[in-house]
């Protein structure tokens, strides 16, 4: 009876990699093989791009379990920001945040700044640093998650809901001061933020400055105490420049401006004499 042969090497490494549950790189094990074969890869750089390949699934996968528990708005990553348009900032503090050790030592990050230069960017791309590591994360606008507590203790599950709330690694605070809210809806942040206060971080941005956080609150008292409980242990960006949006649309305003000085003109043509035209 003719043996079998045994299985190669190349035979067994998908078996092995299905085994170990390591979908990315099985996927990429042909293609990694074949630039082997052809002397394109050494073997430490093929068993280096394997690994890369499983762990870039890992991350894509970790994204997007994020994006759905965390309730994320959008995908804004630190590599797509334009630091050339904002030189307030300082690159070196904000790639060393994106290192994430503020967030094992429990400290906050506070970015602040007029409208649309980037703060909430900023604030979802270190979010999403944070998923890629495995953190739980969670983001909210001020208006929602005050909206969510106070429905919370409307329904009598308020403490449940500051527990959930509190559970994150990081949870990212967006729109302080952009729109009003009560005194009630103050108190309850203040109890979220106390319940926070060096057992987890907290990303916050503000188109107010610390100063006004008294009016948002609608009490300075309370604005004092949530500040001072912020900042001692806290790393703050302020963020002074354009808009991005301004920006991205400043053709429309250049546009209009042109439009605007030829309908002038042509009205100051239409209002003077027949020889005041011709001299014109």
């Amino acid at each position: 009876m003719k043996k079998s042969a045994s299985p190669t090497r190349r035979d067994r490494i998908p078996c092995m990699l299905a085994d170990l549950k390591m979908p990315g790189a099985l996927e990429e094990l042909d293609p990694i093989l074949q630039r082997v074969d052809s002397a394109q890869l050494t073997a430490g750089e093929a068993i280096e791009t394997l690994l890369g390949a499983q762990i870039t699934l890992r991350n894509n996968r970790r994204l997007q379990a994020a994006m759905r528990s965390s309730r994320l708005p959008a995908v804004k990553t630190l590599s797509d920001f334009d630091f050339t348009f904002q030189p307030s900032i300082r690159r070196e503090q904000i790639e060393s945040l994106h290192e994430l050790g503020f967030i094992d030592r429990k400290e906050n990050v506070v970015f602040l700044g007029p409208p649309g230069v980037g703060k909430t960017h900023l604030a979802i791309a270190l979010a999403i640093s944070a998923a890629q590591s495995g953190r739980r994360v969670y983001y909210g606008t001020l208006a929602d998650l005050i909206n969510s507590l106070e429905e919370a203790q409307a329904a009598s599950r308020l403490q449940q809901r500051l527990k959930v709330l509190t559970h994150p690694s990081l949870l990212i605070v967006d729109e302080i001061g952009y729109l009003p809210i009560s005194r009630t809806g103050a108190m309850l942040f203040f109890q979220l933020m106390s319940r926070r206060y060096e057992h987890a971080s907290t990303v916050l941005t503000s188109n107010k400055s610390f100063e006004e956080w008294g009016d948002v609150l609608g009490d300075e008292v309370m604005a004092a105490a949530l500040i001072d409980r912020l900042l001692h242990h806290c790393h703050i960006v302020n963020i002074r420049g354009n808009s991005y949006r301004v920006r991205n649309h400043s053709h429309l305003w250049k546009q209009a401006d042109s439009e605007e000085d030829e309908s002038n003109r042509r009205r100051r043509r239409r209002s003077l004499r027949p020889q005041e035209v011709a001299m014109d």
